[in-house]
């Protein structure tokens, strides 16, 4: 079984746990062992460190991967910013002044970047470590005719140039549909499929011109799709869609009931049999129609060991 360090952040396990959950579950049974990163920090996120100082940034962040390499692991995220803010301090400590000036911060803590550790998301390990063959032979059921809309968010796709582990082509993601696809479910492109869904800082600091932002890409979807589900790989992308449909249902701006939002880790962990009550059990919008859809008898492939 491959070992990975299992990177969580502070999004998952402060406002979705229950990510965090399927995260764990689904992994071990599809030959990865996740190995927790004692004493890891926040990233921390671009609205921090880097805006007032990148080497303080870097150094903060290049600690959460020396544990990684000292544990001799890649890292694993399920976290978009979390992967975008590792990857792009690893990036900037491949230029050696900043690196020996990062590191010898380091040294007051007896620690040293070295480089050794790659990153990942857990949409990069499921599909390019576990692939897509494996976990359809662990599905306990079969999402056939379901219609999935994906939203892979920004923060694995750019600043492509930067990441080493990536999407081929970051203005057409084909990741989270091929994820989607290996379950059995129908995953139909929509013409905004790569445009952001107004989470990340915009919430925070101006909510109409980011509600305006999702309530765009929420119609492209609706009307281009009209899927059962949305399915995200990222936690702050999950938070819009579930915390803002509601919004816009109340303000009378959409005329159609707000679409279940599972993350992915979180479907895959229902097709493969997981209790809801442990790996999907927190949102606003109301999940239990679409969850005992996807776990219905007629559904049923096999008894998963």
């Amino acid at each position: 079984m491959e070992k990975i360090g299992l990177y969580l952040g502070c999004n998952i396990p402060l406002k979705a746990p229950d990510i965090e959950q399927s995260i764990r579950q689904i992994l071990p049974p599809l030959g990865i062992e996740p190995v927790d990163l004692q004493g890891a920090s926040c990233c921390p996120a671009w609205g921090t460190a880097p805006s007032f100082d990148l080497n303080t940034w870097c150094a903060i962040s290049s600690r959460n991967i020396t544990i990684a390499e000292a544990e001799g692991v890649d890292i694993m995220t399920g976290c978009n910013s979390c992967f975008g803010v590792l990857s792009e301090a690893k990036h900037f400590l491949d230029d050696p002044a900043r690196r020996k000036a990062v590191n010898a911060s380091l040294a007051a803590i007896n620690r040293e970047f070295k480089g050794t550790s790659d990153i990942y998301h857990v949409a990069h390990v499921l599909h390019r470590k576990v692939g897509v063959e494996k976990i359809r032979e662990n599905l306990k059921y079969s999402l056939s005719g379901l219609k999935i809309a994906v939203q892979t968010g920004c923060h694995t796709l750019w600043p492509s140039d930067v990441y080493k582990v990536k999407e081929d082509n970051p203005y057409y993601p084909t990741i989270l549909r091929d994820l989607c696809e290996a379950t059995g479910a129908t995953v139909p492109h929509y013409s905004r499929l790569e445009s952001c869904c107004g989470m990340g800082g915009m919430r925070s600091t101006d909510v109409e011109k980011s509600l305006k932002l999702f309530k765009d890409k929420l119609l492209s979807i609706k009307e281009e799709t009209d899927a059962d589900l949305i399915v995200t790989t990222c936690s702050s992308c999950f938070l819009q869609f579930d915390m803002s449909q509601p919004i816009l249902k109340e303000r009378g701006l959409i005329d159609f009931e707000p679409i279940p939002t599972l993350y992915y880790t979180q479907l895959l962990a229902l097709a493969m049999g997981c209790d809801p009550s442990q790996v999907a059990a927190l949102s606003q919008i109301d999940r239990s129609g679409i969850i005992s859809e996807i776990q219905s008898e007629k559904r049923l492939i096999k008894e998963v060991a």
